[in-house]
């Protein structure tokens, strides 16, 4: 009951980054979609994540460097994903109001996915790996 009342609330949080996006995107005024390319941004952020919890499977130890250095990636891409717009809006390939409304997509899209991590994540009988 806990956990799928945790999912629903991470996919309606989910649905209005994307709104956020979209009308970034498709409203008349601003009406230029290359910031749907933000959108890689967020299939990419969890693999290092993956890929640490794969390799450092093993050790129980509270930090490793694999973990250390997927935390690094992940930091990344996500500053990559708030830096690309802002960069779309200074070259003027979209408008500063597109950029805003991006920004505010992001931000509730890394958050929904550090929500779904801390709450599925957390290797009880319940986890994500069972969706």
């Amino acid at each position: 009951p806990c956990a799928l009342a945790a999912l629903v609330a991470l996919s309606f949080s989910g649905a209005i980054g994307l709104t956020f996006l979209m009308l970034g995107c498709a409203l008349e005024y601003y009406g230029v979609y290359w910031p749907l390319f933000v959108l890689l941004f967020y299939f990419i952020c969890p693999i290092p994540h993956f890929i640490a919890k794969r390799v450092s499977e093993d050790s129980e130890a509270a930090s490793s460097a694999c973990r250390e250095l997927a935390y690094f990636f992940t930091t990344g891409i996500v500053v990559s994903a708030f830096g690309f717009p802002i960069i779309l809006a200074r070259v003027e390939a979209i408008k500063w109001g597109a950029c805003g409304l991006v920004l505010a997509g992001n931000a509730v899209i890394f958050l929904t996915i550090l929500g779904f991590f801390l709450v599925f994540g957390r290797g009880d009988d319940f986890s994500w790996e069972q969706w």
